[in-house]
């Protein structure tokens, strides 16, 4: 794909690139803690030029890494429960997921813009178990669409909901809750004072135009949405071998709760 087309994406849209590389350059690595073949393919079919990463640093680069384990995880764990389940990626651009956690008997759903979408077709075809729609997550026509899967479901949002505002994520949550009262619900947040440091220093918000818009304070509040926490995982709840001096940013609660990856039970919202 060239430059130009690229470049002729949204600015939210255009992000989709950095994460895309950071799993195919983790995957080649001796001590990679995530193999993503698929990804490898599509970062050498775009020219596998570390440009697109978008001025990442390393260490961003395996927070990316941690972040698309941590989600796999999640949807492992509900696929193990449910093994006939459906995974919904939201936002999911040149997302591989399906690859990295088909059980055999799974289906997944990727929702994203008409013209990721179109991308997307050009290098990931849908297949029998593995769909995509193309709408905004905010034009709600998708979900009859998905009303029509009698199936267990979760829905994965990575890297999407920072960028739009509270009332735009609230809409599209409380409709999940509304009409998929037996879900669940994982994203990914960051804090308020992370919020603020990333708009001011990201090298990939300076190159895309995108913007980080919502920030979480306490991930309880969100129950008011019709969100019952399940889950909540930090970057460094857990020693991190390659993490190194990082590790010690646990011991700082405004650095240990900065960025987190948060797993909700939909409920229908009491009035």
């Amino acid at each position: 794909m060239d430059q130009t087309n690229m470049h002729s994406l949204p600015p939210v849209a255009r992000t989709l690139f950095a994460p895309l590389t950071c799993r195919a350059l983790e995957s080649v690595r001796p001590d990679a803690i995530l193999h993503d073949p698929q990804a490898v393919e599509l970062f050498q079919a775009f020219g596998g030029n570390r440009s697109l990463l978008m001025g990442m640093s390393s260490q961003d680069q395996f927070f990316v890494a941690m972040r698309a384990r941590q989600f796999d995880r999640f949807a492992r764990s509900f696929l193990d429960r449910n093994p006939g389940g459906l995974v919904v990626d939201i936002g999911c651009g040149l997302d591989t997921r399906f690859d990295r956690i088909d059980n055999g008997q799974m289906t997944w759903l990727g929702l994203d813009l008409p013209e990721v979408i179109e991308l997307r077709q050009r290098f990931l075809p849908d297949a029998e178990r593995s769909q995509t729609i193309a709408h905004s997550m905010f034009d709600l026509t998708w979900l009859d669409v998905m009303a029509q899967t009698n199936k267990p479901v979760i829905f994965l949002a990575e890297g999407v909901f920072p960028y739009f505002t509270a009332a735009e994520v609230k809409g599209v949550v409380t409709a999940l809750a509304a009409r998929f009262p037996a879900a669940e619900l994982v994203f990914d947040a960051i804090s308020p004072l992370m919020a603020g440091i990333h708009n001011r220093t990201s090298a990939i918000l300076k190159e895309t135009g995108a913007h980080v818009n919502w920030a979480v304070g306490a991930a309880r509040q969100l129950e008011a949405w019709g969100l019952r926490l399940l889950d909540r995982w930090g970057y460094f709840d857990q020693h991190e071998p390659r993490l190194g001096v990082f590790n010690l940013l646990r011991y700082i609660p405004l650095a240990a709760n900065a960025n987190y990856v948060l797993r909700y039970g939909l409920e229908r919202k009491r009035e």
